[in-house]
C-alpha cells in the first residue's frame, strides 16, 4: 500500500474521537446526575484524554477482564489486535461495589468538572503480583518504581467498558502544543510530511541528543515530531513547564521545516520492550512512519547503570511487528563527545586515542545544585538556563526537616530550636508542622489507627511539599511511626528540594520517663491503647540523613548537628 494510502487510513481511524455531539452531551450530563462519579487522578486524566482523542486506538475505552486477562498474556485484546499495555480504571473498593456492569459512571477531573461517561461492563479485582510480573517483568517494588506505584498508588478493583467523551481535560498551559492525533495528521500534510520519525522523550535534551534525533532523522529522510511526555508518573523531578520550555529551546536549534513539537499527556508506565511498543502504536496513530527508539527504551534503571531490560530489547520487539502496527523502528545510537576533535560521534566509532568527555543526569544536576559550569559541548545555553530556574543553588532551594521518633524522644524541642536558628538567618520563611498541632488544625476528624496515623504522615508531608516548592522550610515533628508513609513523604518533598529526615533515636525508656503528657502511664495503666512503643509499633527508619540521641546530646547540640550538616550540603551559607 503506498505511503499516502497508509496515511490516510491511519487518520480516518483516528480523527474519530470519542468526543460526542452536543446534543449527546447535554443529555449524558442530566442523566447521570444520580450516578456514581469518580474525580481522576492526574495518571487516570491522562489515560481518559489518550482514549478521548483516539491515540489510544483502537480502544474505545477501559480494558474489560477478558481484554486485561489477554493483554497480560499475550500483548493482544481479546479480538487478536495488537495491544501491549493495560489501560484499566481502577477504583476503591467501596465504589467497586456500587457498579455492576450495566451502571452509568461520571468521570471528573479533580475540579469536579465532567469529562467523560463510562459504561460499566466488567467488574473485577486483579492479581496485582501477576500484573507485575508480566508487564514489567519483575514483582520486587524495591527494584522497579512502577511496581512500587502499582502497589502502593493503584486501588484494589478495576473498572472496564465504553467510554463516551464530553470534553478533552483542559490545559491552559502551550495551548497550541497539546496535539491530538488529527491535529498531527493536518499539520503533517500542511507541511508536505509523508515521511515522519517520531521521537517520545522523557528527559531533558542537550546536544548529544541533538546529534542522535539528526542522524536517526537522515537515515530514514525524515522529518521529525518531538513528541515529549508530560504528565503521571514519572522517575525523574523536573516539573511540566520547565520540561516543555526546555524541549522549545531544543527545538529551536533546528530548521523550521524539519521539525515540529508537541505535547504527549502520556502517563508512562516504564515497562521496557512492552513501553517501547505501546509508544509505537501511539506514535502510528499520530500519523508518524517511522520511530526512534534508544537502547534502554522505558528502562528506568538506566540512567544509574543498573538495566532491568536487555538493551535493544524494546527496539527488538517492536521491529518483529512492525509490518503488522504500519510503523518502522530506528535505532537511536549513543553519541559521545570527543575533546580533541571538538565533535559527538556514535559511542560504537570511538577509538582508544580518542579523548572522551561525558556527564551523567546525577552530575549535572550536581552542578546546577552546586551553581557550577556546565559545558556547551555538552548542553544549550538556553536549556541550561532553563533548567537553572528549575534547580536553584541549594542555598535559594527550600527544604523540608523531617524529625521522626517515639514521643518524649525531643523531636518537638529541637524543632522549636531549628525554628529560631533558621529565622536568624532571615532568608527563607520558616514553618512549623509540630504533630500536635497538626493533629488539631488539620487531622481533628482522624484516630490513631494506623491508617489514619499514614493518612495524618502524608498531610504533613503534603504541606511540607508545597512550603519546599515555594522556597520555604519545613520543620516536621510528627512521631510518623511507620516507614511506607515516610517514605511516600521523602519522594513527594524531594520532587521539589530537599529532604533530611533526622531520627530522633532516644531509648523508649527515656521517653518514657520524661512522659510529659502522661501517655505512657496512662497506657501502661490500661487507660489508653494505641501508644507508639507501648502497644502500637515504630518502625525505625532505613536510611535517615541524622541520627540524634537527646538522651546524650542537649537540644542545642542536637540542633548544631542538623545545621552543620545542612550547611555541608550546601542548604545553608
Amino acid at each position: 500500500m503506498p505511503e499516502h494510502a497508509q496515511s490516510l487510513m491511519s487518520f480516518m481511524n483516528t480523527s474519530e474521537s470519542l468526543l460526542v455531539h452536543l446534543r449527546r452531551a447535554e443529555h449524558l450530563k442530566t442523566s447521570v446526575l444520580s450516578c456514581p462519579f469518580i474525580d481522576l487522578s492526574s495518571r487516570q486524566l491522562c489515560d481518559l484524554e489518550l482514549l478521548l482523542n483516539r491515540a489510544f486506538y483502537p480502544l474505545e475505552g477501559y480494558l474489560c477482564q477478558e481484554d486485561y486477562e489477554s493483554v497480560l498474556a499475550n500483548m493482544r485484546l481479546a479480538d487478536g489486535m495488537l495491544w501491549p499495555m493495560p489501560v484499566t480504571l481502577d477504583v476503591p473498593r467501596c465504589l467497586a461495589e456500587r457498579c455492576e456492569p450495566g451502571t452509568v459512571v461520571g468521570l471528573r477531573d479533580q475540579e469536579g468538572f465532567l469529562l467523560a461517561i463510562l459504561h460499566v461492563e466488567s467488574v473485577w479485582r486483579p492479581d496485582k503480583r501477576q500484573e507485575a510480573l508480566q508487564v514489567f517483568g519483575t514483582d520486587d517494588p524495591a527494584k522497579h518504581p512502577a511496581v512500587r506505584y502499582l502497589y502502593d498508588r493503584v486501588d484494589e478493583w478495576y473498572l472496564g467498558g465504553r467510554v463516551e467523551g464530553l470534553h478533552l481535560p483542559m490545559h491552559y498551559d502551550f495551548p497550541s502544543l497539546w496535539m491530538t492525533p488529527s491535529m498531527a495528521h493536518q499539520q503533517f500534510a500542511q507541511r508536505g510530511w509523508r515521511r515522519v520519525v517520531g521521537f517520545q522523550a522523557d528527559t531533558c535534551l542537550h546536544c548529544a541528543h541533538k546529534e542522535m534525533i539528526l542522524r536517526a532523522s537522515r537515515e530514514v529522510g525524515a522529518s521529525i515530531f518531538l513528541h515529549p511526555l508530560v504528565g503521571g508518573f514519572q522517575t525523574g523531578k523536573l516539573d511540566p513547564i520547565t520540561q516543555v520550555r526546555c524541549y522549545q529551546a531544543f527545538a529551536a536549534r533546528f530548521p523550521d521545516n524539519m521539525i515540529a513539537l508537541g505535547i504527549l499527556p502520556l502517563a508512562a508506565r516504564w515497562a521496557g520492550p512492552r513501553e517501547a511498543l505501546w509508544r509505537a502504536l501511539i506514535h502510528k496513530n499520530y500519523g508518524c512512519s517511522h520511530v526512534m527508539l534508544s537502547d534502554c527504551m522505558a528502562d528506568p534503571g538506566a540512567d544509574g547503570d543498573q538495566a532491568l531490560y536487555p538493551r535493544w530489547a524494546g527496539y527488538d520487539l517492536v521491529a518483529r511487528h512492525h509490518e503488522e502496527i504500519g510503523i518502522q523502528p530506528v535505532r537511536l545510537k549513543p553519541m559521545v563527545y570527543v575533546e580533541n576533535r571538538a565533535q559527538y560521534i556514535p559511542a560504537d566509532e570511538v577509538r582508544e586515542d580518542m579523548d572522551i568527555r561525558e556527564i551523567s543526569s546525577q552530575e549535572l544536576q550536581r552542578r546546577l545544585e552546586w551553581g557550577l559550569d556546565v559545558p556547551e559541548w555538552f548542553s544549550f545555553p538556553e536549556v541550561v538556563q532553563e533548567l537553572r530556574y528549575a534547580f536553584p543553588p541549594r542555598h535559594k532551594q527550600g527544604f523540608t526537616i523531617f524529625l521522626t521518633g517515639f514521643s518524649g524522644a525531643g523531636k518537638s524541642t529541637l524543632a522549636k530550636v531549628l525554628r529560631k536558628k533558621f529565622l536568624e538567618m532571615r532568608d527563607r520563611p520558616v514553618t512549623l508542622l509540630d504533630g500536635d498541632i497538626v493533629r488539631r488544625n488539620l487531622s481533628s476528624e482522624l484516630d490513631f489507627s494506623r491508617e489514619h496515623r499514614e493518612i495524618n504522615v502524608r498531610r504533613i508531608g503534603f504541606v511540607a511539599s508545597e512550603i519546599t516548592k515555594n522556597g520555604g522550610i519545613a520543620i516536621c515533628a510528627p512521631i510518623a511511626p511507620f516507614e511506607d508513609s515516610r517514605q511516600y513523604n521523602r519522594e513527594l518533598i524531594s520532587r521539589y528540594g530537599g529532604y533530611i529526615e533526622v531520627y530522633l533515636s532516644t531509648p523508649l525508656e527515656v521517653c518514657e520517663s520524661r512522659d510529659r503528657k502522661g501517655l505512657y502511664a496512662k497506657a501502661r495503666k490500661g487507660m489508653i491503647t494505641g501508644v507508639t512503643g507501648i502497644d502500637d509499633p515504630y518502625q525505625p527508619p532505613v536510611d535517615p540523613e541524622l541520627t540524634v540521641d537527646t538522651s546524650a546530646v542537649s537540644p542545642a547540640e542536637g540542633a548544631q548537628m542538623v545545621l552543620l550538616f545542612l550547611e555541608e550540603q550546601g542548604y545553608i551559607k
